[in-house]
Order: structure tokens, then C-alpha cells, then sequence
């Protein structure tokens, strides 16, 4: 699609079309090459080299991996944890401990966070949702597909199990009697694959499966395979709960429907994973007072909700108690996949409690471990290729602009000449420009 647009604005320009990175068939053929592989099981790649996967408990099939290295006579084992997942997921078993390793390579999202256990989390999601539907308004969370999506489809459906009490029960019949749409094709696919591989889930659950109870299923829930279908739901005044990727926002169906949520008071968004900075999602959890989504600036005049409980993610607790499983400590940590901020908690927490040395790696440095002296040592670095100077950035981005401008051009003159162009449409056109117009003014002025 990205090609296809690409090659539309080559085409006005009288340039060559461009050939697609790969084709839809070639993506397909590409599983070919692939070989599953059981948790548990040892791997040889070479006689010096053997992998073994562990479930990591972030999301269906995620693995921490054990590798063990031979050089010179010396077996080095290093481990790498992947994502590593929060204790409290419901579907998933959690993180398998590991015995012993030479050398540790292990995420750091959460590495200065607490998340909520299980039963707040709960109560908390009830409250909210069934606080919005009282309100008229309708629920809108924006899930990531594999993981987030299916443990609040297995929320919902254990909620009723949570407790006795008569306001309890009340909250809990409002939200039943609301429809919750499941609106995101690969997060629908995800949740067959889930159903197929129930033998992954926590024994407690696969239980429940044997007895006709699947976590997956129950009363009032959709899914929205189609454009239309998707469309159509915002097109519906009736109060309902809204699960839509992507979770941070920035692609998918959850923009359309936060264009028509946002603005709205009655409506709530409820954030239940990770945001980026720098996405949409990271913005509107901060405070945004306005968005811009899809050219439009909205106002964002909705419930912001944020249930950090949900995350695929473990928190610093269970880091470090990943860590302390190690029955033979290793000799250095390295933490990558993190914020500056939680990196530098997390090794300062290691290093005073384990007494384990830390090295928090950048952009492009290459280290190299001794086996036989234990030691880490940075060997390489390879720099970042930025601007030399922001004068420099800047001519780079009005040099865009002017292209920019030339597409902009093209595009609305051939949009204004369409005789089925509706009065409205020419309307909201006209606006854009003005906006742009002042926005240039601004600059100029400056």
C-alpha cells in the first residue's frame, strides 16, 4: 500500500513507478523458511553453539533464550531475556526462572515502575467502564492485537466471579448489557490463535477450558472484520466498549475512533499498555489539551484513564526477582530496551542489592567479553549520522516543505476540478489551507 501510494505521486511527477520491497505472496512464502521450535528444548546450532527458548510470559510464544558458546575450551553461557512478562497476566504462565548464567541481557521498560496487582486492577476497570456507560458514553481502549486485547476479553468475562456485593453486581450487569466490539482484523486472528493454543495458558485456565468455559467468550461480544463495520460503529449513538489497535495510537482504526470520542465528555479512553514517547497515546495520557488526528485538530475533552496493571511487561519487582532466581549469579548485566530513566533506577537497584556491575549500552557500541578474565570491555562504537547543525536541519526541512507544497498543489487543484466534490468538502479544503496560511504567517513573522 505504502508502494502503491508512492507510485501515485510519481506518477503525476511523469517519474518511473517503483517496484514494491516485497509482495503480499512473497510475505506469505517467507513462513516457508520458518521452524518452530517447543520451549524447553535444546538446539544446536553448531557443535559450539546451542539455544534453548523459555516461555518469557509476555505475550503467546515469547521466549527468554539460553545460549551456550564454546571457545578455546571454555563454555560461556549468556542469557537474553526478550520482553519479559508481568506475574499477573491471567492467560499466560509467568517467566520461566532461570538456574545459572556467565552473562545476563535483559529489558528494562519497567526497570523504575510498580504495576497494580490483579484484584485493584480489576475493580479499577469495572468502575471506569461502568461509570461511562452510566454516563452515555462509550469506552474506547486502544489495545495492542496479540496479548492486551485477549486478557481484557479474559477480564471482562471473570469479572462476574470478583465479588458479592449488590453495587458490584449492578456495575457488572451494566457492563454485560453493553455490546464490546473487538474492532481490529489482526487482533481478531490473534484471538484464534490464542483459542488454538490453549495449552500455553496457566493450568488453572486450561481447567475452566475443559469444562466448556473458554476466557475468550462470552454474551455481547463483536468483532469487526470490515472497513464498513468499523465505520459503522462510530456512526452508533449507543453506549459501548470499543477495543481497537494500535495501542499507542499512532496507525490502525482506534484513530478513527478517537476522532470521535475525544472530543466528547460523555466518553472515555482508557489506556491499558506502554505509550512510546512521542506517539499520539503518549500525548493524550500526559495531559494533551488538543490532538492533531488526521490533519484535524481535536480537542481532548474525554475521561483520559490509564490502568498501568495491564502491561505485558514486568515491573521492577518482578526484574529483579528474575535476577534473584539465579541460583549461580551472573558475572556482568547488560540492560537494554528502556528509558534512560528506569535504566539507570534498575542499575543502581542491581548493583546495590546483588552487587552485580551494570552496563546500560548505546546506539551502536560493540563490546567483548573474556572468558577467561570475566571482564566486559567496549571494543566499537559506531556514531549516529545527524545533522552537524540545526541550521543544517532546518534548510533540510524547508527544502522538504517546498516538495511538500508541489504535492499539495497538485492534489487539491486535481480535488477542486471534480465536479462531484461536495460543497462541504470544498469547505473543510479551504479551511486547511487557512490554517496552513496562518500557521506560514507565523513563521514568517517570527
Amino acid at each position: 500500500m505504502e508502494n502503491q501510494w508512492k507510485n501515485k505521486k510519481r506518477k503525476r511527477k511523469g517519474e518511473e513507478e517503483i517496484l514494491p520491497l516485497y509482495t503480499a505472496e512473497e510475505a506469505a512464502r517467507s513462513l516457508e523458511v520458518f521452524e518452530p521450535v517447543q520451549y524447553d528444548e535444546i538446539i544446536e546450532i553448531t557443535e559450539d553453539i546451542h539455544v534453548r527458548f523459555n516461555d518469557a510470559g509476555h505475550m503467546l510464544g515469547s521466549s527468554i533464550i539460553e545460549l551456550w558458546t564454546k571457545e578455546d575450551g571454555k563454555e560461556t553461557k549468556t542469557v537474553f531475556t526478550g520482553d519479559l512478562g508481568n506475574n499477573d497476566l491471567p492467560l499466560l504462565d509467568s517467566p520461566t526462572m532461570i538456574d545459572n548464567a556467565d552473562y545476563l541481557v535483559m529489558e528494562s521498560t519497567y526497570g523504575s515502575r510498580f504495576h497494580l496487582r490483579n484484584d485493584e486492577k480489576a475493580q479499577l476497570f469495572l468502575d471506569i467502564v461502568s461509570e461511562t456507560l452510566d454516563n452515555e458514553g462509550t469506552v474506547v481502549i486502544p489495545s495492542f492485537a496479540v496479548g492486551r486485547t485477549q486478557e481484557i476479553l479474559y477480564e471482562l468475562n471473570k469479572l462476574k466471579e470478583e465479588k458479592d456485593d449488590e453495587e458490584f453486581k449492578r456495575k457488572y450487569r451494566t457492563l454485560m448489557k453493553s455490546a464490546v466490539y473487538v474492532d481490529s482484523p489482526l487482533a481478531i486472528s490473534a484471538t484464534e490463535v490464542f483459542k488454538e493454543n490453549t495449552n500455553l495458558f496457566e493450568r488453572e485456565i486450561q481447567e475452566e477450558i475443559m469444562k466448556g468455559d473458554n476466557p475468550l467468550e462470552f454474551p455481547g461480544l463483536k468483532f469487526t472484520q470490515t472497513a464498513d463495520e468499523s465505520k459503522a460503529l462510530n456512526d452508533d449513538p449507543t453506549p459501548c466498549i470499543i477495543i481497537s489497535a494500535s495501542g499507542m495510537c499512532d496507525v490502525g482504526r482506534i484513530k478513527h475512533h478517537l476522532k470521535h470520542n475525544l472530543w466528547n465528555p460523555k466518553s472515555t479512553i482508557l489506556f491499558v499498555g506502554y505509550q512510546a514517547p512521542g506517539t499520539l497515546g503518549y500525548n493524550i495520557v500526559n495531559g494533551a489539551k488538543k490532538v492533531k488526528i488526521f490533519g484535524e485538530e481535536i480537542a481532548v475533552n474525554a475521561r483520559i484513564e490509564y490502568i498501568e496493571g495491564y502491561s505485558g511487561h514486568a515491573d521492577q519487582e518482578g526484574l529483579m526477582n528474575f535476577i534473584y532466581s539465579f541460583i549461580q549469579k551472573p558475572k556482568h548485566i547488560f540492560l537494554v530496551h528502556g528509558e534512560a530513566e528506569a535504566q539507570d533506577t534498575l542499575k543502581e537497584k542491581i548493583e546495590t542489592e546483588t552487587q552485580i556491575s551494570v552496563t546500560i549500552p548505546e546506539y551502536g557500541e560493540t563490546y567483548e567479553i573474556n572468558g577467561i578474565e570475566n571482564n566486559v570491555e567496549m571494543t566499537n562504537k559506531i556514531e549516529r549520522k545527524v545533522a552537524k547543525t540545526l541550521r543544517a536541519e532546518i534548510i533540510n526541512r524547508l527544502e522538504k516543505l517546498k516538495e511538500e507544497i508541489k504535492d499539495m498543489d497538485s492534489y487539491v487543484r486535481q480535488d477542486i476540478d471534480d465536479k462531484n466534490l461536495k460543497d462541504q468538502d470544498i469547505f473543510r479544503i479551504n479551511e486547511k489551507i487557512k490554517d496552513l496560511e496562518k500557521q506560514i504567517i507565523n513563521v514568517i513573522e517570527g
